[in-house]
């Protein structure tokens, strides 16, 4: 049955998208249908079709009650939107329900567990946010939420678990009947901390462990988990708020990081190596993955910070869009990542420079220019006995407007620079990550949408990416060499 409280969003989401006009929104990513966007939820594939369900409210271009939003695709790029699916209207999930998965249940149904929000006010006056686990079944159309909810609440935390922040849950593995959990936690005195229960039925859940715990190190709260094998080993993603700069892995804000280790099933306990970011850009979060009907792993995140996400003014029809799907894969013990490989079949209008010396001047290249673009791009010293300073790229460039990469291979330092993108706000501008050289070599791929750039670097070892908000009729590429390189080059529009 669908409540009213669904129905007025299904009604006001199908009226006031018709006031948005194609161009005014990415050409390639998921925007939020109307209103409000941020976390990617239900990640899955079923009934042939990849669903991609989102953090939403409808009513307006800010934060509000957390609904559900529903889009399907078959080449992940080009997305139709379907009714909002959920929305606050039950006692558990009040005043909004938040982030959590899809899976598909072995009677072919499709099943979210998701978190419930329900604001309560102490005897003291403190007003808190009570969080459960909840489920709902559907058709990949239309979904009930279960009678049996909440199936996961404060009664089966562990000692020292809160009530208050325990959300995000994520189903990473189901083996001999049993169903796995990974959700989002904060432990008594040691801050984020992510937690693992195990299920037969979906009701009863029993907690098992705890795969990580934060102790201070990375941030505050963690959010938004998710827990894979990949390549042989275990992968834990995960968010967190509040970071504090660390080299150039982290920076001030919230941010994201992942950890690679072993996972012994049965006892829970998860073995794991160094943190690194996901993301190095300014503008990714929340991220969550998907194994493809031919085994790869993908994954998509929110493009967008928590700390410029509210710089609209409520005028704005739409705010908030998704990241590329990636394809994701470890090496060297690092987590690897690509546009998926459906991107190639959107280029079109290949230009090509080989062994193009850069010296000393700003150089445009004809034919190469767009705001749609996949550019491939590589860069070496021209003597290598004698590296550059520096080598920079600019795009989304007209007379007043410009997003800049700069490369200094003396410092292994690549910049990623958006102040002059257009931005009025004095928010964060600029990113830096640590890039490793040999003769002042690196490797590009610049992917550019009408409201964002996308950098993988060296084959995908690192990434950065952000949000622009130039306008879409700057369309140059520029390069520059403080010193002398020769650069290598394939550019695609994209279309």
């Amino acid at each position: 049955m669908v409540s009213q409280i669904l129905k007025n969003a299904r009604i006001y989401e199908q009226d006031k998208e018709r006031l948005i006009k194609e161009e005014e929104r990415p050409a390639f990513h998921l925007s939020a249908r109307v209103g409000w966007m941020n976390d990617p939820n239900g990640f899955s594939f079923y009934d042939g079709k990849y669903h991609l369900f989102y953090q939403y409210h409808p009513f307006d271009s800010h934060w509000g009650p957390m609904h559900w939003g529903h889009a399907v695709s078959r080449d992940l790029l080009h997305w139709t939107y379907l009714p909002c699916v959920m929305a606050p209207d039950r006692y558990y999930d009040r005043d909004g329900c938040f982030s959590g998965c899809a899976f598909t249940m072995p009677d072919g149904s499709h099943a979210f567990i998701y978190t419930g929000v329900a604001t309560e006010v102490a005897d003291n006056g403190e007003v808190r946010m009570i969080q459960t686990q909840n489920l709902a079944f559907g058709d990949g159309l239309f979904y009930e939420k279960s009678a049996e909810n909440p199936v996961i609440s404060a009664k089966d935390l562990p000692e020292g678990g809160s009530p208050y922040d325990f959300r995000d849950p994520k189903m990473f593995l189901e083996e001999n009947g049993v169903f796995h959990l990974a959700v989002a936690n904060h432990a008594e005195g040691r801050s984020g901390c992510i937690l693992h229960y195990r299920s037969r039925d979906l009701v009863h859940w029993e907690y098992v462990s705890t795969l990580a715990a934060n102790d201070y190190r990375i941030g505050l709260m963690w959010e938004c988990p998710d827990f894979f094998r990949l390549d042989g080993k275990w992968v834990l993603l995960a968010s967190a708020q509040d970071m504090l700069p660390k080299g150039l892995e982290y920076y001030s804000g919230n941010g994201t990081f992942y950890l690679v280790g072993d996972f012994d099933v049965e006892t829970g306990e998860f073995k794991a190596g160094e943190d690194h970011a996901v993301d190095y850009g300014i503008d990714y979060y929340a991220m969550q993955t998907v194994q493809a009907p031919d085994g790869r792993r993908i994954m998509i995140g929110w493009m967008q910070n928590w700390d410029t996400c509210n710089l609209r003014t409520a005028s704005v029809p739409w705010f908030g869009q998704m990241a590329l799907p990636r394809e994701v894969w470890l090496q060297d013990g690092l987590l690897y990542q690509q546009p998926v490989r459906e991107l190639l079949d959107l280029r079109k209008d290949e230009v090509v420079y080989e062994n193009l010396p850069i010296c000393g001047r700003e150089v445009e290249l004809a034919g190469v220019c767009g705001r749609l673009l996949d550019l491939e791009l590589s860069v070496e010293a021209l003597d290598p006995s004698d590296i550059y300073k520096k080598f920079s790229v600019r795009f989304a460039k007209n007379e007043r407007y410009n997003t800049g990469l700069s490369y200094r291979p003396h410092e292994r330092t690549l910049k990623l620079d958006r102040k002059y993108s257009g931005s009025r706000r004095a928010i964060m501008h600029q990113r830096r990550a640590r890039v490793e050289h040999e003769n002042g070599r690196i490797s590009l791929r610049i992917v550019l949408d009408r409201f964002s750039v996308e950098v993988f670097v060296n084959g995908g070892e690192k990434v950065m990416s952000a949000t622009l908000e130039t306008e879409t009729s700057a369309e140059g590429v520029s390069f520059y060499c403080d010193g002398a390189a020769r650069i290598s080059l394939k550019k695609y529009s994209l279309g």
